[in-house]
């Protein structure tokens, strides 16, 4: 469902009186309004707010809450789920009914700070390939997205005392590149893009992790491919620690992400569109899925 228009206004209480909303309701439709606030009791803008039908399991109403942390929508009569989700916050849930006509009150929800996962031990953690992701998604130019993935290589963690002096190192194969097309996959390996016969592999190296709050950190640090050196930040998600594995090693495991613009590389989309090649877009998303193995003695050699 689109989102209701929404307007804002005080009530005669004074500026620190709970919001009060009025928009126009398409006919038998029903309104949910809700003002999320931080830990602090400040207006949160851009938390994101999903309505989930409790009987379909089907979202329809999604979106973001405006500078003043409000977020309203028109739904059809029925009882609904709402997820509130914010960075570094815990998210909220709720359910709701809705009726026919009928605009209620504006609920005020303030999320809670998120818990801290304990962090990894200090010491080596190697990357354990099998339980390892490397893909990408890129804009097929004027038509949908290719999804792609590195299937060779080599990575890990050096956990320091200090999280924010930690470091990681991951080396690609560039020509491991797939994305279930052959043809394509030749093509990005030729020099029209990787060119992975004079640089034959993806390189990674990070200088800073920032802590973001809760799970939420920033990797800072620099990659190299084609040639090419750029500062990047991945957005990382630290999903804790396990034992578990080939011999119930300790593991931990993180999400990371970032967009990548391939012109900062030198791999130039206009100059191939000129000669008629329309192959991939200018912007790449990169997500790494990652399980790191503790390094000792007796840290077992993943299989191959």
């Amino acid at each position: 469902m689109a989102l209701g228009l929404l307007r804002r206004r005080r009530s005669r209480g004074g500026p620190d009186a709970a919001p009060d909303f009025s928009l126009p309701l398409p006919a038998g439709a029903g309104a949910y309004g809700c003002e999320i606030v931080d830990p602090m009791g400040q207006p949160l803008g851009g938390a994101e707010v999903t309505v989930t039908a409790l009987d379909s399991h089907r979202v329809v109403a999604r979106g973001t809450t405006d500078p003043y942390g409000l977020f309203m929508a028109t739904l059809p009569p029925g009882s609904y789920s709402v997820m509130t989700v914010a960075e570094g916050l815990t998210p909220a849930r709720s359910n709701v009914d809705i009726a026919a006509g009928a605009v209620i009150p504006p609920a005020r929800i303030a999320l809670l700070p998120a818990r801290r996962l304990e962090l990894p031990p200090s010491g080596t953690w190697l990357f354990d390939p099998p339980h390892t992701a490397i893909r990408f998604i890129a804009k097929h130019v004027g038509m949908a997205h290719v999804h792609g993935r590195f299937t060779r290589f080599t990575g890990g963690i050096r956990i320091a005392p200090d999280m924010g002096d930690s470091q990681v190192s991951v080396r690609i194969d560039a020509s491991s590149i797939t994305t279930g097309n052959k043809t394509r996959d030749n093509h990005l390996r030729s020099a029209d893009f990787l060119d992975v016969e004079h640089y034959p592999y993806i390189d990674f190296a990070s200088t800073r992790f920032v802590y973001r709050g809760g799970s939420k950190w920033t990797l800072n640090g620099t990659l190299t491919m084609h040639g090419t050196s750029r500062s990047v930040g991945l957005d990382t998600t630290y999903l804790g620690t396990v034992n578990g594995g080939y011999e119930q090693e300790l593991r931990c495991a993180a999400l990371a992400k970032a967009e990548l613009h391939r012109e900062d590389f030198t791999l130039n989309w206009r100059s191939m569109l000129a000669r008629g090649i329309a192959v991939v877009g200018p912007t790449v998303q990169l997500e790494l899925d990652v399980q790191a193995m503790y390094r000792t003695h007796g840290t077992p050699t993943p299989p191959e």
